[in-house]
């Protein structure tokens, strides 16, 4: 799942973005407004961790245009601005959760975790679509309670594609989900072919009721068969 981090302390932003990691999320950051601004521009996000106060601009003017722009990124408000008044203005405005400064990272990755969970899979740890059911807690994938083994870019991209069924996802979005910041260093979308192409035998060999679609030039559909 991909995140963004809004927080203009340096320790801090480095600390959230380094757990998260280890969590096997693609984490990017901003330290400003108007740094967000332009990433969520250009970036769709699953969660963004989004502070009150920031250099040009707040948190609570940022996740207004958010909501006004219809986006559905999850946001999770980290602050050192623990007023009611602050919580209240902040899940008014459409925030999901409220999590004040100072905090234990255990409590700021179970707050991400859940509200992930919440928007991907409507509360559960586990994504099912026929007979394949993905965890997204241990990160494996079953087929006819069958794990199937993969590697880390083959579950980002099932994963991705499993919560987004009968959707067509674009490549670029997809690609974004898999590198994150890294994909201006990808010169072609090649590794994802490769990756799709390992995903479509797995699934085909454990006689998987889903497949990936290709769409000729714009993505990739995961339906049901």
């Amino acid at each position: 799942m991909k995140l963004l981090i809004v927080e203009d302390e340096a320790g801090m932003r480095e600390n959230m973005q380094q757990l998260l990691l280890q969590e096997n999320y693609i984490v990017e950051t901003a330290t400003d407004y108007h740094s967000a601004r332009e990433k969520l521009g250009v970036y769709n996000y699953d969660c963004i961790l989004l502070d009150i106060g920031l250099p040009g601009g707040t948190g609570l003017s940022l996740l207004q245009e958010l909501k006004k722009e219809g986006r559905t990124d999850a946001v999770l408000i980290v602050s050192a601005k623990d007023s009611i008044d602050d919580k209240v203005a902040g899940l008014n405005l459409g925030a999901d959760d409220y999590l004040a400064k100072p905090f234990h990272f255990a409590e700021l990755n179970a707050r991400v975790r859940s509200l992930l969970r919440r928007k991907a899979a409507q509360g559960s740890d586990i994504i099912t679509v026929q007979n394949v059911s993905l965890n997204t807690i241990n990160r494996t994938l079953q087929v006819d309670d069958r794990e199937i083994d993969l590697n880390r870019k083959e579950y980002n991209i099932i994963e991705y594609l499993l919560i987004n069924k009968n959707r067509l996802v674009n490549k670029t979005a997809l690609a974004e989900h898999v590198w994150g910041d890294n994909i201006d260093e990808v010169s072609s979308f090649d590794f994802i072919y490769s990756q799709i192409k390992n995903l479509r035998k797995k699934l085909k060999d454990s006689n998987a009721l889903v497949e990936i679609k290709a769409v000729y030039g714009i993505g990739y559909k995961l339906t049901e068969l």
